[in-house]
């Protein structure tokens, strides 16, 4: 299990520390790109951190994923704690190590790099959008890894979802779609506004998509070639 921890916490920790540096970099210097340099951010380092972990721990690098396969049986009890516990402390040491090296200006005014809820949606709305779009995230990663007959491309697809997650409802909610991704810069930066949104939403979202593979997609093949045999 050390491994997996090592693998979680390393991937993870490079997720918000690159996407919370990628928020910051855009504040700091008023680029009229902001939300596509964001989301290229996310989804690049995001393809790159499940690549370099999957055949360690699963490239998982979300709470919401960890669950969402945890509900489905594909990951232990004991190993969804240690995946979650070390996504947890690898957000929160990279939104650290952002507040060390950037300038405090920059960080306060970026929140940490985390995400905040635009005033144009409730709270019920921004729940529902991060829940589509992580349910998005978790039938990719259903069709690009869990399923044994997934096409072998790496973490491309699962960064390539969250970078257009991200451009999607980016403007509404940030577009975390990852309650780690969101939890480590609000300890850090004492801003804890709309977690419940970031836990709520992914939770679910995954959830759903991990029981619409499991019922809906892999049972009714796995019927249709008992049928056959």
């Amino acid at each position: 299990m050390k491994r997996n921890f090592i693998a979680e916490f390393v991937g993870t920790f490079a997720l918000v520390f690159v996407g919370g540096g990628a928020i910051m970099m855009v504040g700091h210097t008023s680029n009229s790109a902001g939300l596509l340099q964001v989301a290229l951010a996310h989804g690049l380092i995001l393809a790159l951190m499940v690549s370099a972990t999957m055949n360690v721990s699963g490239g998982q690098l979300n709470p919401s994923l960890t669950i969402g396969l945890l509900v489905a049986r594909r990951i232990t009890p004991t190993l969804a704690v240690v995946h979650i516990v070390a996504q947890l402390l690898g957000a929160v040491v990279a939104a650290w190590a952002l507040k060390m090296t950037m300038p405090a200006a920059v960080f306060a005014a970026a929140q940490g790099g985390g995400q905040s809820i635009s005033l144009d949606v409730t709270a019920t709305q921004a729940i529902a959008l991060e829940a589509i779009a992580t349910f998005f995230l978790m039938f990719m990663v259903y069709g690009t890894a869990v399923n044994k007959d997934a096409p072998k491309i790496g973490g491309l697809a699962i960064g390539l979802t969250i970078a257009a997650g991200i451009l999607a409802i980016g403007p509404l909610t940030g577009g975390s779609m990852n309650p780690a991704r969101s939890f480590g810069p609000a300890v850090v930066s004492g801003v804890l506004a709309g977690q419940v949104v970031y836990w709520v939403g992914p939770i679910l979202g995954a959830i759903a998509a991990a029981m619409l593979w499991e019922f809906g997609i892999l049972r009714t093949e796995s019927k249709g070639q008992s049928a056959k045999g």
